[in-house]
C-alpha cells in the first residue's frame, strides 16, 4: 500500500530511542525527512547517521518553551516544509501523589501538555498555508484509566487527549488532522526496571489479554498511518495500541 509519504517533512519529539526513535524511522523509511529532538545529542546524532540526509538532528530541552516553537521554522529551514508533527517526548515520574511536589507536578504539565500544544500552535500557520498538515501526539493509556503512583502522568496524559480531540474540532477546516495515540506496555528503555526483572514482567504481562508487551517497532505503522492522506477522514481520534489491556472488564 502506498501510503504517499515521500517527500513529506516531519518533526519527532523524543526522537533519540524507544517509541520516539521506532516513528522517525518508520517514517524515513517511507520517504519522510525527518527532524528528530530530544536531549540526548549523541543518540539522536547517531540516529541521523543511519539516515544520512533524511534525518536532522536538533537538540531541545522540552521545558524551554521558545526553543521548542522555533523547532517548525528550524524544520522548515532544513528541508524546505512541515507536514506532519509527532509529539511523543515525555516524562512520567513515579511516587506517591502526597510526596509529588508542586514543582514536579507542574514539570509534567509542561513537558507533556504545554510543549505540544506549543509546537502545533508553532506549526499551524505553516500547516494552514501549505493546506494542511497532520498532528500526532503520543499519549498513554494511563491518560484514559489512570495509574497508582503515576497522577501527575495520568493526568497530563488525560489532558493531551482532551487537547487533540478540541484542536482537531477548531482546525478540521484547515484540513490539518489532529489524533492522538495511547500506548499500553512496550518494550522501552522507559520499562526497563519492568522488563528487566522476571516476576516485574510477569505480572505486567498478566494484564495484557495478548500476552505480552509490545516490541517499540510496532509503533511505527501507526504513526504512518496517521502522518498519511489515507488517514484524511481521521481526526480527534484516540488510537489505543495496548494489546487489548484497556478493553477488558
Amino acid at each position: 500500500m502506498d501510503l504517499k509519504l515521500n517527500g513529506k517533512v516531519a518533526i519527532v519529539t523524543g526522537a533519540s530511542r524507544g517509541l520516539g526513535a521506532a516513528a522517525a524511522i518508520a517514517l524515513v523509511e517511507e520517504g519522510v525527512r525527518v527532524v528528530v529532538t530530544g536531549r540526548s545529542t549523541a543518540e539522536l546524532e547517531a540516529l541521523a547517521a543511519r539516515y544520512p540526509g533524511q534525518i536532522k538532528a536538533m537538540t531541545c530541552d522540552m521545558r524551554d518553551m521558545a526553543a521548542v516553537a522555533a523547532l517548525a521554522p528550524q524544520a522548515v529551514d532544513a528541508f524546505g516544509r512541515l507536514d506532519i508533527i509527532v509529539n511523543n517526548a515525555g516524562i512520567a515520574p513515579a511516587g506517591a501523589f502526597l510526596e509529588q511536589s508542586v514543582e514536579g507536578l507542574e514539570e509534567v504539565m509542561a513537558v507533556n501538555v504545554i510543549a505540544p500544544a506549543i509546537l502545533a500552535r508553532a506549526a499551524g500557520p505553516i500547516l494552514i498555508a501549505q493546506g494542511g498538515g497532520k498532528i500526532i501526539n503520543i499519549a498513554s493509556i494511563s491518560g484514559i484509566r489512570g495509574k497508582a503512583v503515576l497522577v501527575g502522568y495520568s493526568a497530563s496524559k488525560g489532558a493531551l487527549i482532551q487537547l487533540t480531540k478540541a484542536l482537531a474540532a477548531e482546525w478540521a477546516r484547515y484540513n490539518i488532522q489532529v489524533n492522538v495515540i495511547a500506548p499500553g506496555g512496550f518494550v522501552t528503555e522507559a520499562q526497563a526496571a519492568v522488563v528487566n526483572n522476571p516476576d516485574v514482567l510477569k505480572k505486567r504481562v498478566r494484564k495484557i489479554p495478548a500476552g505480552r508487551m509490545a516490541d517499540a517497532a510496532e509503533m511505527g505503522p501507526l504513526v504512518c498511518y496517521l502522518a498519511s492522506e489515507l488517514s484524511d477522514f481521521v481526526t480527534g481520534s484516540v488510537a489505543v495500541i495496548d494489546g487489548g489491556e484497556t478493553a477488558k472488564i
